[in-house]
Formats: C-alpha cells, sequence, structure tokens
C-alpha cells in the first residue's frame, strides 16, 4: 500500500529487528531492553537501534 505517494510496508510486530545482528542475520535471544549496544560474536559492535533502523531498511527486501 501506498502512504504519500511512497511504498508502505508495515513490519510484523514480532520481527526481532534489535535482536538480528544486521552484518550475519544471528538472532541474539538474551538481548535486554537496557542492552543499549549490540555486540555480535561475528565481530559487529553496534548502536542497539541503529542496528534495528538496518533491520528494518531491509525487511521484505529479500
Amino acid at each position: 500500500r501506498k502512504l504519500y505517494g511512497i511504498e508502505f510496508i508495515e513490519a510484523d510486530k514480532w520481527y526481532p529487528s534489535s535482536k538480528t545482528c544486521s552484518c550475519c542475520g544471528a538472532i541474539k535471544k538474551d538481548l535486554k531492553l537496557s542492552d543499549r549496544v549490540y555486540k555480535c560474536n561475528c565481530g559487529l559492535v553496534i548502536d542497539r537501534d541503529l542496528n534495528a533502523s538496518i533491520n528494518l531498511s531491509r525487511y521484505k527486501l529479500a
């Protein structure tokens, strides 16, 4: 659907955007809301909100 002339895609409310590594795709199930920095075993260290926004920008594109 379109919103203001832009295609609008609503992510599923249970999509783990904050818990998914934007580099390798691994899901960190034990991530707490108080964890502000996302650290993955692949070596990625990134602000939690930036990581989530990258994942959401790629949502449904694959």
